[in-house]
Formats: structure tokens, C-alpha cells, sequence
């Protein structure tokens, strides 16, 4: 997936995030104005600065977040597991803050794998669950639900491994490639240990990317 269909799916996601004023909200007035306070004569129409504006807005966005390293947007506050927590306290901490996976921890504070939403629909669901819903519906037309064997199992059981992670000077750009080709909606941000120092969800880049970025 190139950096454009990249820079598409995060303004799509922005959509429900909010956004800051950008090259859109410009209008003929604005332009007017501001080409009467240059010196000089400028042989350009309004809408000509307009599409130039908005070319060289792109650009120095691309840029910009090409550059722009993980440890920028990360948030520093991340929820995490321990290999032997049980899949109960797991459930529990995603549901309570609001997540839909978590990092899972090695002794040495290393991360070892991920545990997403799509773990646990794997792990209980039929083959090919895609929801939750579908799940519960299962659990509800039997006897009993699978769910409740978990009880005793742990993080380990269930979560992906080798997990993807990012190191801190990875660009946000190839974060946002990751996501795409992934398909996936946060990744760990590990130091070079391999300890974790944070996460980068689409919810970062989008709250970064749209201060000042417009969505088309």
C-alpha cells in the first residue's frame, strides 16, 4: 500500500476524530487579502494560490511524517500483561480502559506477544468468528459457553507471538504502512532491548496528523 492510500485511510479515520482548520477553509476573501499585504505584483489568480497551497501542504505533511519518529506520538501510559496473568484479569483490564488489545510482558519487561479482541474470538469462537456477537450467540444456543474453561488459562495461551513492534525512531509513515498491511490497530514501541516504552495506535497518528491536517 503506498503513502497515498496511507495518508487516505487515516483521513477517513479522522472523520471521527475532528480535525483543525486546513487549505479547504481558505476562501477567495482569505486569499485576496493576504495577496494585497504582499509587495510585488503576483500574476496568479486565487484559485491558482489555492491549488498550490494545498499541493505544497501535502508535501510538507509527507514529509513531516516521514520523519516523524514513534516516540513523538506514542502514548507512554500503555496497559500491559504478564505471560502468566489469567485471560480473567486480561478481559477485565482491556474492558475497564477501553482497549481492544495489550502488549504481553516476559519477565525481563520484553515483549513477547499481543493480545487483541481477535485472540479471544479466536480462541473461544467457532473457526471463523468475526464478531463477538456471533460468539455469544453460540454460547447462548448450547449447553454452556466456552468461555468458561478460560477461566484457569493464561496469557500465554492465547496471544500472538513473535508480536510486530516498532522501535522509537521508526517513522510514522512506515507505522501507518504496518497498519494497513496488518491490518492491525496499535503496535508496541520497544527500545533497543526490546522493553517496552509505549504504543502507537491509529488514535495517535490521527490526533497528530489532523492538528494540522484538513480531511478532503
Amino acid at each position: 500500500m503506498n503513502e497515498g492510500s496511507n495518508k487516505k485511510a487515516l483521513n477517513d479515520e479522522a472523520k471521527h476524530e475532528g480535525c483543525s482548520m486546513g487549505p479547504k477553509d481558505i476562501s477567495d476573501e482569505d486569499i485576496f487579502k493576504a495577496m494585497k499585504e504582499m509587495e510585488g505584483y503576483l500574476d496568479i489568480t486565487p484559485g491558482d494560490f489555492k491549488e498550490i497551497y494545498r499541493h505544497a501542504y501535502e508535501h510538507a505533511l509527507n514529509r513531516l511524517l516521514r520523519a516523524l519518529p514513534a516516540k513523538e506520538v506514542m502514548s507512554k501510559g500503555v496497559v500491559a500483561v504478564d505471560m502468566d496473568t489469567p485471560l480473567k484479569d486480561v478481559a477485565e483490564a482491556m474492558a475497564r480502559r477501553g482497549i481492544s488489545g495489550v502488549p504481553v510482558l516476559d519477565q525481563n519487561q520484553a515483549v513477547v506477544g499481543v493480545i487483541s479482541e481477535r485472540d479471544f474470538l479466536n480462541a473461544f469462537g467457532p473457526a471463523g468468528a468475526k464478531s463477538f456477537m456471533e460468539v455469544l450467540a453460540i454460547c447462548l444456543a448450547g449447553t454452556g459457553c466456552i468461555a468458561v474453561t478460560a477461566r484457569k488459562q493464561k496469557a500465554k495461551e492465547i496471544m500472538t507471538s513473535p508480536p510486530i513492534c516498532v522501535r522509537e525512531e521508526t517513522a510514522v509513515s512506515e507505522i501507518a504502512r504496518l497498519f494497513a498491511e496488518k491490518r492491525i490497530n496499535r503496535v508496541p514501541v520497544t527500545d533497543r532491548n526490546g522493553k517496552l516504552v509505549g504504543i502507537v495506535s491509529r488514535a495517535d497518528i490521527v490526533r497528530y496528523s489532523f492538528l494540522y491536517n484538513p480531511v478532503p
